[in-house]
């Protein structure tokens, strides 16, 4: 697979070899998280911009490395904010 540039859209296959997680888990996870707003091109394609693979590294480390649930994730999500779990996704929180 050929890397991409920090800043280059992402498809959900390579969203979800990077957080380690499935294609569906990803696409559940847009259900339960309103700020989770992939680009969505002809037949549905999804391209997640960087803000977007932030975002999504921050749920995933709250839910399986922190142990929360959805609902507490959405909780911090609507306390703390988006920017706050981006960056708990980007490692510096």
């Amino acid at each position: 697979m050929l890397d991409k540039a920090p800043e280059a859209f992402r498809t959900i296959s390579e969203v979800a070899e990077e957080l380690d997680v499935p294609q569906h888990v990803l696409r559940f996870w847009e259900t339960r998280f309103g700020q989770i707003k992939p680009m969505k091109r002809g037949g549905g394609r999804r391209f997640y911009r960087p803000n977007d693979v932030d975002l999504l590294k921050g749920i995933r480390a709250l839910l399986y490395g922190e142990g929360y649930t959805i609902r507490g994730v959405q909780r911090i999500l609507r306390e703390e904010g988006l920017q706050h779990v981006s960056s708990i996704g980007r490692g510096e929180t």
